[in-house]
């Protein structure tokens, strides 16, 4: 049976209850994870982080649910005023690959786009960020395009730092860290020892959530972050989604938060997110006072053991930045990250539209690539 796809005008926060129930059983047989498009990290950022013109487009099968994605139309693209749809990624989500059924990929884009052709409203073109150039909505997305004879352009790809290895914890340390970093830590796990009682912990508990969650927020703010204002505790939405986001998650077994503690306070924390037989790490804070025993990487240490002695956990995303001194010197996976751009079809005028627009946009961004190469040359 052909994809239904319905376009959803969410209320921030809130949705249908048969809704809500058909995108939770979704994410559950996803093709391909990503923690921030599920309810448990959607619904709290669309409730707090200005997400009121967001729209969820959903394709169906029948009554089935095959594919969720969060969509914006942004007014802009980059310097160019063109309006162009966007899958959703608010300033705390480092992932953009939609929720498809597993077995359902390419139907779920071809719904997606026939629902964006049809809604002139949505902007001249499709643009994509934050796939995985190997992940399985990259793969069918482009089968789709060629099938369909729809121009598809690469933006721009990056690596970033990737945990996936079958080796343990202690054999992975060995292999992959250099010896002379591997002395340094010890060092400093020795020293860190002098000053108090070093505990690592996992929160377990619901009670705890709460003041773990405060703790991190002070933690975070504390350092450059807070004093460049970019630190959750800055905004309130910010901090309101960190919240909720983190109770929702715990609540489906899908929080993992990490804290390393020097005589019961606090030195460094770090938020994961699981996800389908993986992860992702989201947030990590660290007492900048103790910088020269880098609580940071000790705690990474600790997350290393956490994740190579969990069956269910098979891989985790670092989500950071490209070329990032400390991750990219303790994890020796990457994961490239794309950007794509999709052309829209439409009728009469609209189509058109959406051709010129998508025409432009190529001469723009050749001409950023040009003035990029002749300035480094």
């Amino acid at each position: 049976m052909a994809p239904d796809p319905a376009l959803k005008t969410g209320i921030p926060g809130t949705m249908p209850v048969g809704q809500a129930e058909r995108w939770a059983e979704l994410s559950a047989h996803a093709a391909e994870a990503n923690c921030f498009y599920t309810p448990e990290l959607l619904l709290p950022a669309l409730a707090h982080l200005d997400g009121q013109d967001v729209r969820l487009i959903e394709a169906k099968d029948g009554d089935t649910a095959i594919g969720v994605m969060p969509v914006s139309v942004e007014r802009h693209y980059g310097r160019l005023p063109v309006r162009n749809a966007a899958n959703w990624m608010h300033r705390h989500c480092f992932f953009g690959a939609p929720l498809i059924r597993r077995g359902h990929e390419q139907a779920a884009w071809a719904g997606f786009l026939a629902l964006l052709d049809e809604t002139p409203d949505m902007g001249n073109f499709l643009h994509l960020s934050g796939l995985d150039a190997a992940g399985a909505n990259a793969a069918a997305l482009e089968a789709v395009c060629f099938a369909q004879r729809r121009a598809i352009v690469e933006i721009k790809r990056y690596d970033r730092a990737l945990l996936r290895s079958a080796l343990s914890a202690d054999e992975y340390w060995e292999t992959h860290v250099r010896s002379k970093k591997r002395k340094e830590i010890r060092r400093l796990q020795k020293r860190l020892a002098e000053l108090g009682t070093v505990q690592s912990r996992t929160l377990t508990s619901a009670a705890d959530l709460t003041s773990w969650c405060d703790d991190f927020l002070a933690l975070e703010a504390a350092g450059w972050k807070g004093e460049e204002g970019t630190a959750l505790q800055c905004r309130a939405g910010d901090t309101a989604f960190f919240h909720a986001a983190c109770a929702a998650a715990f609540a489906a077994g899908a929080l993992h938060f990490l804290r390393l503690d020097l005589d019961g306070r606090a030195i460094a924390m770090l938020v994961n997110f699981r996800h389908a037989g993986g992860a992702f790490s989201f947030k990590i804070a660290f007492d900048e006072t103790l910088g020269r025993f880098s609580p940071g990487v000790l705690i990474e240490i600790d997350n290393l053991h956490a994740v190579q002695g969990d069956a269910a956990i098979g891989w985790m995303d670092s989500c950071a930045a490209v070329d990032h001194p400390m991750i990219d010197s303790l994890w020796a996976e990457r994961r490239s990250i794309v950007q794509y751009r999709v052309a829209l079809k439409g009728n009469g005028l609209t189509r058109a539209r959406r051709t010129t627009a998508f025409a432009a946009a190529d001469i723009a961004e050749r001409g950023s690539a040009f003035i990029r190469g002749y300035r480094t040359a």
